[in-house]
């Protein structure tokens, strides 16, 4: 239930605080004197969409709070427990800038527009008052029933299956467009992995190859030069070890005094002679171990060349052939497993059908059900309204084709005089008889809600008289089963309310506001006479206004 509604800086309302309480509230005021404000600020408060001027002139920003009571909504209570938040009551806050943005919090917390949304469906219920024209649409035809029905939530799930469905479907069909595409693509990688499997070219292999080549390539030449270089340390032609032999030699063959002159050279040239034996063992062991392999040449020089050449063929330098290889086995085994998705895909579409089918079978079966009843209930409504002589039915229709809402379309027919066949409510000729007609619905409507708070928004546009009465004497039943705001230009409605909210728009200097308060009796007495005789009210018109009071007031008085 609705127990609070802040308003600051909206419209041509600078502060406002109401305290709202259960049964019917009416809420009246003349023509544009800001009726349209307090409900434009409640469907703000639950997700509508804002705009800029909804900003007081002058002020930086508006802020709207609505405050709720759950102890009967145990919907909007596991709403906010799914989302941990606190569900004790219901705070919901919106703040709109001059900018043209918004921010909104729900119990204090950061929220989305989609989240009022969302939480608002749960708090409450408005009925507009072109809520006539929207009984024009067969749509609104099947809502309705689903609604009286109790059926809400499984037409809901019923269309997440069919859209799941469809989607699996599309999926289904692309992939089998796709087949030939796919196809010619799995071929290319088959032959593209093979080619590459036989390569087998391993990690680091490439550069192993290049280094073996080289070495390969240059064996006969590093041969002959080894050799050359061996002889001319140790041949008995004229060697270095010969020439540094005989020089060694002479030198010691010297007297004595020469050769204490000669020390330091003869050292050297031993050491030289050292060295020299050494570079040449050296350099036949080298000469001994280096084979020449023609055929191994041969060999690493073609798989060389095999490997550059499927590297230029592939666009790419030969060290990246194995991440290629990789990445194409990769490719490969994603669309192979294609066939399978395919299957999988089927399965699932065919899945999914099966349950939108047995779906749609159980709620089509809660339609029929209720069609009758939902007609018998409206037909009671509509004798209460002074239209006993009407007809009132519900056709269902079977759909030729699988809709997200199920298998059948609705239709609600009307029959304003004896004697006439039923027909669309569109085709009724008579704005009042269509404004009574909406009115019996939606009150039907609203007694099977699970929502206690209802607005009606001059639901009552086109009755008047006595049948204006009794108007009000339906929306005061739906009042004492919960709460009922309802903007009213009728007195014989207002009279019937448990509290009456007047609201009037006055001129303070430069500026013009909003004001609303709720009505004690001699000021519901005065507003009401307003509403019969206009500005100058006369004693009769006061005590008829006083009189209507009493008796809706105090029915059996």
């Amino acid at each position: 239930m609705l127990t609070e509604l802040s308003l600051r800086d909206f419209a041509i309302v600078d502060h406002l605080e109401l305290d709202l309480s259960g049964g019917m509230t009416a809420i009246t005021g003349e023509t544009g004197a800001g009726k349209s404000i307090l409900l434009g600020a409640l469907g703000l408060c639950l997700g509508e969409r804002a705009d800029a001027g909804s900003v007081r002139h002058g002020r930086e920003r508006a802020d709207l709070t609505a405050r709720f009571d759950l102890g009967q909504l145990p919907a909007a209570r596991a709403w906010l427990e799914a989302r941990e938040l606190p569900a004790d009551d219901c705070l919901l806050r919106r703040v709109l800038t001059k900018s043209g943005r918004s921010k909104a919090w729900i119990n204090g917390q950061p929220a989305t527009i989609a989240d009022l949304k969302a939480l608002g469906e749960r708090l409450i219920e408005i009925h507009s008052q072109h809520a006539h024209q929207a009984l024009l649409r067969e749509e609104t035809h099947l809502r309705l029933l689903d609604d009286f029905a109790g059926q809400r939530q499984a037409v809901a799930a019923l269309g997440d299956t069919f859209r799941r469905w469809q989607a699996t479907r599309r999926r289904l069909k692309r992939l089998a467009e796709d087949g030939d595409e796919l196809n010619a693509r799995r071929q290319l990688l088959r032959y593209q992995v093979d080619e590459l499997d036989q390569l087998a070219l391993a990690e680091g292999e490439l550069k192993a190859l290049e280094n073996e080549q080289e070495e390969l390539a240059h064996a006969e030449e590093r041969l002959r030069e080894t050799q050359f270089a061996a002889e001319c340390c140790d041949h008995d032609d004229g060697g270095a070890m010969t020439l540094l032999n005989q020089a060694i030699s002479r030198l010691t063959a010297l007297p004595g005094s020469d050769r204490g002159r000669l020390a330091d050279c003869l050292g050297m040239l031993g050491e030289a002679r050292i060295q020299v034996e050494e570079a040449a063992r050296e350099l036949n062991h080298l000469a001994g171990v280096t084979e020449l392999d023609p055929e191994r040449l041969a060999w690493v020089e073609e798989r060389l060349s095999e490997v550059h050449r499927i590297a230029r063929k592939h666009h790419v330098m030969p060290e990246e052939l194995t991440t290629l290889h990789q990445r194409l086995q990769k490719s490969l085994e994603g669309l192979e497993g294609n066939d399978g998705d395919l299957e999988t895909l089927a399965a699932e579409a065919e899945s999914l059908r099966d349950s939108w089918k047995e779906q749609a079978r159980t709620i089509g079966e809660a339609r029929r059900q209720a069609a009758p009843r939902f007609a018998k209930a409206v037909q009671e409504q509509l004798t209460f309204l002074a239209m006993a002589k009407a007809r009132f039915e519900v056709e269902i229709q079977e759909r030729d084709t699988p809709a997200p809402e199920g298998l059948e379309t609705v239709r609600l027919l009307i029959s304003a005089n004896p004697g006439q066949p039923t027909r669309p409510l569109s085709k009724v000729a008579s704005g009042g008889e269509l404004s009574r007609i909406s009115l019996a619905i939606q009150v039907v409507a609203a007694r099977h809600s699970t929502i206690p708070t209802l607005v009606f928004d001059e639901v009552d546009v086109g009755v008047s008289g006595a049948t204006a009465e009794i108007v009000g004497q339906l929306l005061r039943r739906l009042g004492e089963q919960g709460q009922v705001l309802t903007v009213t230009h009728l007195p014989q409605v207002a009279a019937q309310a448990h509290q009456h909210l007047h609201i009037e728009k006055q001129a303070e200097k430069d500026t013009t506001l909003t004001r609303m308060a709720l009505l004690d009796e001699a000021g519901r007495v005065s507003e009401l006479a307003r509403m019969l005789g206009g500005v100058n009210l006369s004693d009769r018109t006061l005590a008829h206004a006083r009189e209507m009071l009493d008796a809706s007031q105090h029915p059996h008085h």
